[in-house]
């Protein structure tokens, strides 16, 4: 109990991006730009869903919820990060940085999900047409989008108790711009296997979510090249062109970052370290800015 008290009143400190302030200043009105035009163009998107008849299909609801993840995951992160940049990093509580990291995992997670059924509504769409309005009715749209909602916030719910339970003596130095798994395990005091295990099997999981969209997407290819019409076919290659771009942005850049590999001496960690801080930054800023306009 005395261990789980000191946890909780713990400090850290986020070092976010060490470099000079006038790179700091820049990437700081970047980020501003892109967060404000990020939240703009996802409300349009649920204003334009909820409002207009002709955008109540299945496809388009998929893509409000899409945008509200959207929306989520930058206000998680942005807020504090330009704060980071303007003051040389911040100070951030244990429960703040718990709390940041279990919206941000559930932001993640409902797009992993997300992006699978609309893969699936797209394969229904194009490989099984005659059946698609009896399979995507509002009530399995309502069930699907739940389920992504719900296993979303499990599994980051599991993630951050498992993290809660971890002991953290100083210096509580977080050198990223977000409370991450990898950078707490990194300086946690206590034994990190369980937590270690349970990112591998969680990054296990999430790995196959990719593969289920990929052998939607090859069964989809493999359909619309079997169509006599070649304006059918440019028609069915246009609608999931840009699905299939999102997915291919959003997955790249998430996989790198938790895939890539830990360097040995220093100058080569210091690298992958960076590298990891840009890709970070894709996925969690400017990802969601990308979406609505593709």
């Amino acid at each position: 109990m005395q261990e789980n008290n000191l946890t909780v009143d713990v400090q850290f400190f986020l070092l976010g991006f060490q470099t000079s302030q006038y790179l700091k200043i820049s990437l700081f009105c970047l980020l501003l730009v892109v967060y404000c035009g990020t939240i703009c163009g996802n409300l349009l998107i649920i204003i334009l869903v909820s409002t207009s008849k002709n955008l109540h299909t299945p496809m388009y609801f998929f893509i409000s919820q899409l945008a509200i993840s959207d929306i989520l995951l930058p206000t998680d992160i942005v807020p504090n990060l330009l704060h980071i940049l303007l003051n040389n990093g911040a100070t951030i509580t244990f429960i703040g940085c718990m709390t940041q990291f279990l919206f941000f995992c559930a932001s993640e997670g409902s797009d992993c999900f997300l992006l699978t059924v609309m893969s699936y509504d797209r394969y229904v769409a194009i490989c099984n047409p005659l059946r698609y309005s009896t399979i995507m009715t509002r009530a399995n749209c309502l069930v699907l989008t739940s389920m992504c909602w719900v296993l979303a916030f499990s599994l980051a719910l599991t993630e951050s108790l498992t993290i809660l339970m971890m002991t953290f003596c100083g210096p509580n130095i977080i050198d990223h711009f977000f409370c991450d798994v990898v950078p707490l395990v990194e300086i946690a005091c206590t034994n990190t296997y369980t937590i270690e295990l349970e990112v591998y099997v969680v990054c296990f999981l999430v790995l196959l979510i990719p593969i289920i969209t990929i052998l939607f997407y090859a069964k989809i290819i493999v359909t619309i090249l079997r169509f006599q019409s070649n304006i059918s076919r440019q028609k069915a290659f246009s609608t999931c062109s840009a699905h299939l771009t999102v997915v291919s942005i959003f997955y790249i850049t998430l996989l790198s970052v938790y895939y890539s590999p830990k360097g040995g001496q220093s100058w080569n960690q210091s690298k992958i370290l960076s590298l990891s801080k840009i890709l970070s930054l894709l996925y969690t800023v400017f990802t969601p800015l990308i979406n609505p306009i593709i």
